[in-house]
């Protein structure tokens, strides 16, 4: 998920741990790909000014193994 506000970063960050601890489960059902955001780097800051606030967070579905 990418976030562009640090408020909706946090919302994210909240989601995602609430997914990945699984709440009482025996295995969660998301597994977090990244510990940190990926943020653009300098390069692509300057070359697309939108950039620069940008932080891509992510996470996958595990298999249920069903």
């Amino acid at each position: 998920m990418i976030s562009f506000h640090s408020l909706e970063d946090r919302m994210v960050k909240t989601a995602f741990r609430r997914l990945v601890s699984g709440r009482g489960e025996d295995e969660p059902a998301f597994e977090r790909l990244t510990r940190k955001p990926v943020v653009p780097s300098e390069r692509e800051a300057r070359e697309n000014p939108r950039a620069r606030s940008a932080k891509l967070r992510v996470a996958r579905r595990r298999d249920g193994g069903d």
